[in-house]
């Protein structure tokens, strides 16, 4: 019989994401320019004699470790699915990925599903592996799996450089609103006619919910999994955030919107334009996803952050391409 993963949280991450592989991607990169063949073989090269040697943590280990030790509580629910299960997905081939097979089993790390495809996109394996979040560094993957909606999707940036001691008993994520969590109906009024129509905009809708966004279905994955905890929602060791740029009078239709979902969010920061990033680093997330460049750039610097790409054919595209003409 088929395992059953309706009920668990499952994150596929590239083995970039999960540990830093930026000097084996330089040379790759760097060998590419010249010759394909040629680059194939020196990263090959490379990855074999150094396959026993550490890695450093990428972006997204942190959420992976905080995430695999909820599995804990999995003794209380022996014949249910499992609670969290992660799947490196990696454009590796078996045999270059074995330094990541030997880092995994030295740092313990219960994983034990992977997809190595040897130079091909991971993202045609996504619905295959029954993803909910895919974290990646590769761009082209990023922008495939987001225009194919099968899952909540996230281009990560490099580790910030100064990393603050993250919550060890608990997993917090935080979020941005309009074209993460929600849909980018109202992002695009914004973005077309100003603060002052957007905020009316909210306040005459504010009982009506948004419609979901990119992020929406992972949400309501993760308030499955607080229901699965034996704790409430309240005291859950899963911490979900909402960090904005929204101000009031914009305010209540998230909230309004969250209540007709039925997800409990624990922190909700209405920023009215300060930086997220100061906000962020109070918060201490293991991981925080927004889809516009400025934020991001200012939190990857100070906690793990990933970029929420807009599907191609997305309007907020045709925007910033004008903005920036």
């Amino acid at each position: 019989m088929a395992l059953d993963l309706s009920n668990t949280l499952v994150v596929g991450i590239s083995a970039t994401a999960l540990f830093d592989l930026g000097e084996a991607d330089k040379l790759f990169q760097a060998q590419l320019k010249m010759d394909v063949e040629k680059a194939v073989v020196e990263y090959r090269r490379y990855m074999l004699e150094r396959e026993h040697e550490p890695l450093l943590d990428g972006t997204g280990m942190p959420l992976v470790k905080a995430l695999l030790e909820l599995n804990q509580f999995q003794e209380h629910q022996k014949n249910e699915s499992p609670l969290v299960e992660v799947v490196v997905m990696s454009r590796n081939s078996p045999e270059t990925g074995v330094r990541v097979f030997n880092n995994i089993r030295k740092l313990g790390l219960k994983i034990s599903r992977y997809a190595f495809t040897g130079g091909e996109s991971v993202a045609d394996y996504i619905e295959a592996f029954d993803v909910d979040l895919f974290l990646t560094t590769n761009l082209k993957d990023a922008q495939k799996v987001m225009d194919a909606g099968k899952c909540a999707v996230a281009l990560l940036k490099e580790p910030p450089q100064e990393v603050e001691q993250l919550p060890s008993d608990q997993v917090r994520i935080a979020f941005d609103g309009d074209a993460v969590l929600f849909d980018e109906s109202s992002e695009l009024i914004y973005k077309s006619k100003g603060l002052d129509e957007f905020q009316l905009n909210e306040d005459m809708q504010q009982h009506v919910p948004m419609l979901e966004g990119p992020y929406a279905s992972f949400l309501q994955k993760l308030a499955k999994l607080q229901s699965r905890l034996p704790f409430g929602v309240e005291m859950s060791p899963v911490r979900l955030a909402i960090v904005t740029a929204r101000s009031a009078p914009a305010e209540m239709r998230v909230i309004n919107t969250l209540r007709h979902w039925g997800v409990y969010v624990n922190e909700v920061f209405f920023l009215g334009g300060l930086n997220k990033a100061a906000i962020l680093k109070a918060f201490k997330p293991h991981i925080f996803f927004d889809d516009q460049d400025l934020h991001i750039e200012n939190a990857s610097k100070v906690v793990p952050a990933g970029k929420v790409p807009y599907k191609s054919s997305s309007l907020l595209n045709q925007k910033k391409s004008n903005t920036s003409t």
